[in-house]
């Protein structure tokens, strides 16, 4: 029964929406922008609205499940329904296992397990793309700092065993970005 929980909390993580708002507009995401069916290219090519939309469903995928289980099956549980989540939003079995970057879904196991880690994790987001114009730099110093946040505020351990793996896979799933950004071909939000 718990396997089956990790299977369908893949499952959940699993579900494009980026790429189903595109197909709802006749546009493949993965043809545009950056080539990623994420919140941020969402936003780059179909604009704030469709982007936002797509923001909050990768959100729900991971604080959804990840809220279920850690009701119903406790702590450890819930910290592989949100590994699984991510699994699954990055590698997607409906997109032949391609998929986002994993942190709008990240973000929501986080605001699942621990709300103030995310919300901290967000500011320090929120600051790096102002000053810089780079979502994807951002995301990673952001995902970077979440297990020193975690640590900083005696997060339950069962819940720091998320606080690992999941920036390390929102880091190695960057690597593209992170090339961008040394070549300086990375695409930029432009505040003013």
């Amino acid at each position: 029964m718990r396997i089956m929980v990790l299977l369908i909390s893949y499952l959940i993580g699993s579900i494009p929406c980026g790429y189903l708002m595109g197909w709802k507009k006749k546009i493949d995401l993965r043809r545009y922008g950056s080539g990623n069916i994420g919140a941020t290219n969402t936003f780059r090519v179909l604009g704030p609205e469709a982007g936002s939309i797509v923001f909050f469903c990768d959100v729900a995928k991971g604080f959804l499940p990840v809220l279920i289980v850690n009701n119903y099956f406790g702590p450890f549980w819930a910290v592989g329904a949100g590994l699984a989540a991510i699994a699954g939003h990055n590698w997607s079995i409906f997109l032949g296992f391609r998929g986002g970057r994993g942190v709008a879904t990240g973000a929501g196991v986080l605001l699942a397990l621990m709300p103030g880690v995310v919300f901290i994790a967000f500011i320090i987001w929120l600051f790096v793309v102002i000053v810089s114009g780079y979502v994807s730099l951002g995301s990673i110093i952001a995902a970077l700092a979440v297990p020193l946040i975690a640590l900083f505020l005696h997060v339950p351990w069962a819940y720091f065993i998320f606080a690992i793996p999941a920036p390390i896979i929102i880091v190695i799933r960057h690597l593209p970005n992170i090339r961008r950004l040394q070549a300086g071909t990375e695409n930029r939000i432009r505040f003013w």
